[in-house]
């Protein structure tokens, strides 16, 4: 019997590793799969188009957003990022449990849309360790760090909204910390798998089959 896919939806502060994250849960785990978003922001040093985003003009993302092709889509750190419906649809309906990478606000409208959805928040563990990651990154003018850190204590704010949360620690001081985050999340994919409500199907045909 067909299974349906589930939606888990991963944000948090920016530089808190949240790509590496994802990067690493689907490396490990080819059962999960990856909704890529649009941004109307240039690629990054090693990024390619259509995997790890889809990267539009300010033009197209303007007609995505007027033909309602968007799930999700927010203003972020002054560019724009949007998640397609026609992505999320498909890949939930082959069956495949999809993970989206998308800021809190994107979240936020996701968890209003869809309480299907599972909401996974990753934390820093430190004010400092965020600037430090920041920094490290060297992908950030100063200008963009303190645009970013500035919005953290709002971002953070938002986590007591969702369903779980992750401590992404610092790689000086914990060095499998980047495994183990990304192992946590698929513990929480494979749990939720094991939910009564994943296999309602299974035990309604398994119930019809013994009382024939």
């Amino acid at each position: 019997m067909a299974r349906h896919g589930r939606l888990y939806v991963i944000s948090g502060p920016a530089g808190v590793g949240k790509s590496e994250i994802v990067k690493t849960v689907l490396k490990n785990h080819e059962d999960v799969g990856l909704s890529v978003s649009c941004t109307t922001r240039a690629p990054r040093p090693g990024e390619v188009d259509g995997v790890s985003y889809h990267f539009v003009t300010d033009e197209r993302f303007d007609q995505l957003v007027a033909e309602g092709a968007f799930y999700e889509w927010a203003n972020v750190h002054q560019h724009r990022y949007g998640t397609l419906r026609s992505a999320v649809r498909d890949g939930l309906e082959q069956g495949r449990d999809l993970i989206l990478e998308i800021d809190v606000q994107g979240c936020l409208q996701v968890m209003r849309q869809d309480p299907e959805a599972t909401s996974i928040f990753v934390c820093p563990p430190s004010r400092e360790n965020l600037e430090k990651r920041l920094r490290d990154r060297g992908t950030e003018t100063e200008e963009s760090i303190r645009v970013r850190l500035g919005n953290v204590a709002r971002e953070v704010a938002t986590a007591y909204h969702y369903d779980y949360i992750i401590v992404h620690y610092d790689w000086s001081e914990v060095p499998d910390a980047l495994q183990i985050a990304s192992e946590q999340v698929y513990d929480i994919i494979s749990t939720r798998r094991l939910e009564r409500q994943s296999s309602i199907e299974f035990l309604d045909a398994l119930n019809q089959s013994l009382n024939r």
